[in-house]
């Protein structure tokens, strides 16, 4: 879906594809059809954007078959998809009955996630639409955050410098633009704005015009940052914005109030990881995931929760609890509602579908569909309330 800003730019908007469970090329086909052309025709659009997954497999096999990009490309014309960005953070098994740690290997500090982002921007300067001549990668915040030395982070942002150098190298051959935005995310060596500042920001950081930041608003809101002042930040220094994922996390403003914990619990499941946070009058304080943060005495019941659980946009949880779609609304507001947008690749990314609490899941893969669509049309509603208008 593109729209309009008021100063004459695009701004695309996606939902991401790693919702659903694809490893390979086949797999990948198999979801444009199923899922991502039954979204747009309940949309009515002829058109529709999405933030594609490519696990390491389906990356492989497009890599050493130029064919098989070409048929990727003619499927997505076929099907009324388009693709400007992709989401690079997860490597392999995002579709795994447990993923919990695993998503964060291999970290900037391997080989093989220099090689596998590379290989992201290349594909995916063919994969861009015709018209399009800029794409954008989200990639993780670094590393998690144990064990991560200062020899470690040399070597990280020694990746990100050939990565930037690859992609200058890349325009030049293609005439088309690829950055990579890291993903702060709670629990990582970079899991705040502040973090992504100090990183980026920095003598040794890479270069700005190649690598930036992912804001997903779900982690922002996770840990209790403020939009306005985050985004702020981040324009002051220059450090841009390549993309942002429009996420809302699970909120309890009490926990302490009567069947918050035992609604909070519904939540806790064995696939991802749960990043839960407190705040407290002095500071944030959190947990890796949200069993031990339900476990007495972890995190204090008497302050609100934020759980890193990605939330349907349109559809909130019941009372006791809700969402941080304020904080969705509130960076979306600073990120495309002023005079000049500060990123023009917006991604609807709620991958937990299949963990919500077994009453909120979708039953069928047209619900599945209904359910994504219906995000896609809340996100659609908050842009052109902003301002934005909808372009066939």
């Amino acid at each position: 879906m593109r729209f309009r800003h008021p100063d004459g730019s695009t701004v695309h908007l996606a939902y991401c594809t790693n919702v659903h469970a694809a490893e390979d090329l086949d797999g990948v086909l198999d979801q444009l059809r199923e899922h991502a052309e039954p979204v747009r025709r309940r949309l009515h659009r002829d058109r529709l954007g999405i933030g594609l997954w490519l696990a390491h497999d389906a990356v492989r096999r497009l890599t050493a078959d130029p064919s098989a990009v070409r048929a990727l490309r003619a499927e997505l014309d076929h099907r009324g998809l388009e693709v400007v960005t992709l989401n690079g953070f997860p490597y392999q098994g995002f579709g795994a009955e447990r993923v919990k740690y695993r998503v964060y290997r291999p970290d900037w500090t391997e080989p093989e996630r220099l090689e596998h982002t590379t290989e992201l921007a290349r594909l995916l300067t063919v994969l861009l639409p015709e018209d399009a001549d800029a794409g954008t990668v989200s990639t993780l915040p670094l590393a998690w955050r144990e064990g991560f030395t200062p020899e470690r982070r040399r070597a990280a942002l020694s990746a990100l410098g050939k990565l930037a150098a690859r992609l200058d190298a890349l325009e030049e051959t293609t005439g088309r633009s690829i950055r990579v935005g890291l993903e702060p995310e709670p629990g990582c060596t970079v899991e705040t704005t502040a973090d992504a500042l100090e990183v980026l920001g920095g003598a040794d950081g890479p270069p700005a015009h190649r690598i930036g930041v992912c804001v997903d608003t779900c982690h922002l809101a996770t840990q209790f940052e403020e939009p306005g002042r985050a985004l702020d930040a981040l324009t002051e220094a220059r450090v841009p914005v390549v993309k942002s994922q429009l996420s809302a996390a699970l909120h309890a403003q009490h926990p302490d109030a009567e069947g918050a914990l035992a609604a909070l619990g519904a939540f806790d499941e064995p696939r991802f990881l749960h990043q839960t946070r407190a705040l407290t009058p002095t500071g944030v304080r959190g947990t890796d995931d949200l069993g031990e943060a339900l476990r007495d005495g972890a995190l204090p019941q008497s302050v609100p929760w934020r759980s890193h659980f990605h939330v349907p946009l349109h559809a909130p949880p019941q009372p006791p609890l809700t969402s941080t779609l304020d904080v969705l609304e509130a960076a979306l507001a600073r990120l495309v509602g002023g005079a000049v947008p500060l990123t023009h690749h917006l991604e609807v990314e709620t991958y937990t579908w299949q963990a919500l609490p077994h009453g909120l899941r979708p039953r069928s893969r047209a619900q599945l569909a209904d359910g994504i669509a219906a995000e896609l049309d809340a996100a659609r509603e908050m842009l052109t309330a902003l301002g934005l208008k909808e372009l066939p």
